[in-house]
């Protein structure tokens, strides 16, 4: 019996592995891109499960100017995370940090400043002097720093990103993609600290002699589109003018990238275009909750009870264009019986997610609650009572 079970959870494994590979093969929901874009090229995505709406040249490397600061960001907020800085921290101001030059804070050379107030500028006014002053506090110096940003992008499947350094200003052999961009932004989703600053409109930054320099967040959506509120922009004469924004609308959040526009507007309106046409026509649909209960049990051999009942050991949402609910269905196996003692949590099958015929996940089907042994004398009345049924 454990070898059969063994056997065939062995198939589960490879048939859910078989399902993953296929919705990598599957691509963007839609052929093409539907709505009027002229950046050359684009993506739109849902984070949590990965799934592309629509593309245009999405692989294609491209400089992408301060977008680069969002693994520099991401960097930082993992550094606090992980207790090797604090956002209490005083962070000394290096000469070479101060005189970065683009968009700053004009921080004060050979001054400290609080590391929670630099990370913000990085956030709200894609400071290069505070990025590169954080690089060097968190690494050192901004090449150690800069090994690690592509170290991070390997370890995220990044595999068209290439840095340079660590603020996006131009640099040969500095590269990412609209793609790998979306899934390094959604790697902020995981850190509320960000949300806390990138919400910010406008704030005084202020340096230790009184001096004040007004912050302006570079991304407009943040006030001019409903449900926006994070990620980065950046424009070079390079890279052009580029933005990776996110809004969350019903419970939906979506990603937009845009490279290459042709104009700072014109970046801002069709990332709103984007986003608008994905809440307009998308939805998060779950056919199956962590917990639910199948109509079905399993019976169960030599147990305190005669079965055991299955439940769900997973959640499956999907992505799926609004009024299609109907299109999903659910189809469980499970085995034709399991030996006592089961404990709560145990496989006992498995549930396929399918769209039409065709299965596109697979999520096990675990034991709801824990089955033991039975009693001695439980037990001898039980064979008791089977013995004086199959009597004639």
């Amino acid at each position: 019996m454990k070898k059969w079970i063994l056997a065939v959870l062995a198939c589960c494994f490879c048939l859910a592995c078989g399902q993953a590979a296929a919705q990598e093969r599957r691509g963007p929901m839609e052929t093409g891109v539907p709505i009027s874009l002229t950046s050359p090229s684009v993506i739109l995505t849902e984070p949590s499960t990965g799934s592309v709406i629509f593309e245009k040249n999405a692989d294609e490397r491209r400089p992408v100017a301060s977008v680069t600061k969002v693994m520099t960001i991401l960097l930082v907020l993992e550094a606090v995370e992980e207790g090797r800085v604090g956002l209490q921290d005083s962070v000394p101001v290096s000469a070479r940090a101060s005189g970065m030059g683009g968009s700053q804070v004009f921080l004060d050379a050979n001054k400290s400043y609080k590391l929670c107030e630099l990370l913000k500028s990085v956030i709200v006014a894609s400071a290069n002097d505070s990025a590169v002053a954080l690089a060097e506090y968190i690494d050192g110096s901004e090449e150690v720093f800069v090994r690690r940003m592509n170290e991070r992008a390997a370890q995220l499947g990044l595999e068209d990103t290439h840095y340079v350094n660590c603020t996006g200003l131009p640099a040969q052999g500095h590269y990412t993609t609209a793609r790998n961009v979306a899934m390094l932004s959604a790697q902020l989703d995981a850190h509320p600290l960000y949300y806390e600053y990138s919400n910010i409109w406008l704030e005084e930054f202020r340096h230790s002699g009184g001096r004040v320099t007004q912050m302006t967040n570079t991304n407009r959506l943040i006030r001019f589109y409903d449900g926006c509120d994070g990620y980065k922009t950046g424009s070079t004469n390079e890279a052009r003018y580029c933005i990776s924004a996110t809004a969350k609308k019903n419970g939906l959040r979506l990603i937009a990238v845009v490279l290459g526009a042709d104009a700072g507007q014109t970046r801002f309106d069709e990332a709103r275009a984007m986003l608008e046409y994905g809440f307009a026509g998308y939805q998060l649909f779950s056919p199956i909750r962590t917990g639910d209960r199948l109509e079905m049990d399993v019976p169960v051999r030599l147990g305190g009870s005669d079965t055991v009942c299955a439940v769900s050991g997973g959640t499956s949402e999907l992505l799926i264009k609004k009024g299609d609910q109907g299109k999903f269905s659910l189809e469980a196996a499970l085995y034709e019986r399991v030996d006592a003692p089961v404990r709560k949590g145990d496989v006992l099958g498995e549930i396929r997610v399918k769209r039409g015929e065709e299965v596109i996940e697979v999520i096990p089907a675990v034991a709801g609650e824990t089955v033991e042994l039975p009693g001695m004398i439980h037990s001898l009345l039980r064979i008791r009572d089977r013995f004086m049924l199959s009597r004639p």
